[in-house]
């Protein structure tokens, strides 16, 4: 049951190298942690979980003055099989300062660890995941929504040409490049302001 979870971190290869350390709990440490604020964890698909089981997804940051500290993250199912999770609001802070120790410029590099522990579907609803832990729609809309904007922004402009240079076609309407950057710029700043202004 080991390759039945993954897990996938920006900028870095997918690892399915979960450790059973007990019954129905697997564990993967995930190497230089201190600059992840994200983490997908996934099923391979490589099979589903049994019938009415799932998987609790728990997050543990390093702390050498204490033992491990599981906080809760959510879950995965076979009905929802990946979840991305944020954690960087669930890490410590640099535990180098804390101790007061750096040698020369180099910082710490600490290893977290993701937790799986198999349960009834029926115990897992019932669990409050750490607020923390879940992605920010507002900022994830935000940031598409820009990116998206600046994308359409770069097309079109791409294609901008001087009166001097165009070939009038009667059967198409142009429109100036200055007014799609003037509409850029007041879509980002009512988005800056109201990030659900586009519901009314």
């Amino acid at each position: 049951m080991t390759n039945l979870f993954g897990i996938i971190v920006s900028g870095r290869l997918v690892q399915t190298n979960f450790e059973q350390v007990g019954e129905t709990q697997f564990l993967t440490v995930i190497p230089e942690a201190d600059n992840i604020n994200h983490v997908v964890v996934f099923l391979t698909g490589s099979q589903p979980f049994p019938v009415g089981l799932g998987g609790s997804v728990y997050f543990s940051w390093p702390d050498p003055l204490n033992p491990p500290t599981w906080q809760l993250l959510g879950n995965i199912t076979n009905e929802k099989p990946s979840a991305i999770f944020k954690i960087s609001g669930l890490k410590k802070g640099d535990l180098a300062s804390q101790s007061g120790f750096t040698f020369g410029q180099q910082k710490l590099s600490h290893n977290a660890q993701i937790g799986i522990s198999v349960e009834p579907l029926s115990q897992i609803q019932g669990q409050v995941a750490n607020p923390s832990a879940e992605a920010s729609t507002v900022n994830s809309y935000v940031e598409f929504s820009q990116a998206m904007c600046e994308n359409l922004y770069n097309f079109a402009s791409s294609f901008a040409q001087s009166p001097a240079q165009m070939n009038p076609n009667p059967s198409e309407q142009y429109i100036p490049l200055s007014t799609l950057s003037k509409w850029y710029e007041n879509f980002s700043r009512r988005l800056q302001q109201n990030p659900n202004f586009w519901r009314k």
